[in-house]
């Protein structure tokens, strides 16, 4: 296998699970904005350049909840994901899909109005909206991890979906510090040996 990786990226998630999974891979490595990932070539193995994409043999994988997904159905050998007629499998389905559903659009609109974009363009009426929309996400979480560990019945991949996202969304200076069950979870997870791995990459 072959992961098309860059740093404080979603792919990070992915090398964090292929870890987890004790998987073998290699991994072709940019920077987030590199010019390579704007090339024809690379255009082929993801119509927007970016990152991650995953090859496995002759299959090619860019979207990184779908990457996720595929990695536990033909690799995972049962592991990190409860089976479909488990009474938690409604609940690990909703929180895989959470990150993207309700974090990372609020994450994204803060990265680029508050990192990406020059001080004269940004817009605080965006940046309060994406902040209020984001904590409310946020308190959803922290509400879930009242009375447990992980999202689902054990640490599975619904954890590396939205639990990337939660400490993708602590480092952008957004006030938290009250969802202490939120805190706690993302400490949790950055302990992981797998985890440690990866955003060593």
């Amino acid at each position: 296998m072959k992961l098309y990786f860059a740093p404080n990226s979603r792919a990070v998630k992915i090398a964090w699970l292929l870890e987890e999974l004790g998987l073998s891979y290699k991994i072709e490595k940019f920077n987030v904005g590199d010019r390579a990932l704007r090339t024809p070539e690379y255009y082929k193995l993801h119509p927007m350049g970016r990152v991650p994409v995953l090859e496995d043999g002759k299959i090619t994988i860019y979207e990184s909840g779908a990457i996720v997904q595929y990695l536990l159905a033909r690799h995972g050998e049962g592991r990190l994901q409860p089976q479909n007629n488990d009474e938690s499998f409604p609940d690990y389905l909703q929180w895989l899909h959470y990150a993207e559903g309700s974090i990372m659009q609020q994450v994204n609109s803060l990265v680029v109005e508050t990192i990406l974009l020059p001080p004269e363009k940004k817009n605080d009426v965006n940046v309060a909206r994406a902040s209020k929309l984001l904590k409310i996400a946020l308190i959803n979480v922290d509400s879930r991890l009242e009375d447990r560990d992980y999202l689902a019945i054990n640490f599975s991949g619904a954890d590396i979906m939205t639990g990337h996202a939660c400490f993708a969304a602590r480092r952008l200076n957004l006030d938290i510090s009250e969802m202490v069950n939120l805190n706690q979870y993302i400490d949790r997870l950055l302990s992981r040996p797998a985890l440690k791995r990866a955003m060593s990459l």
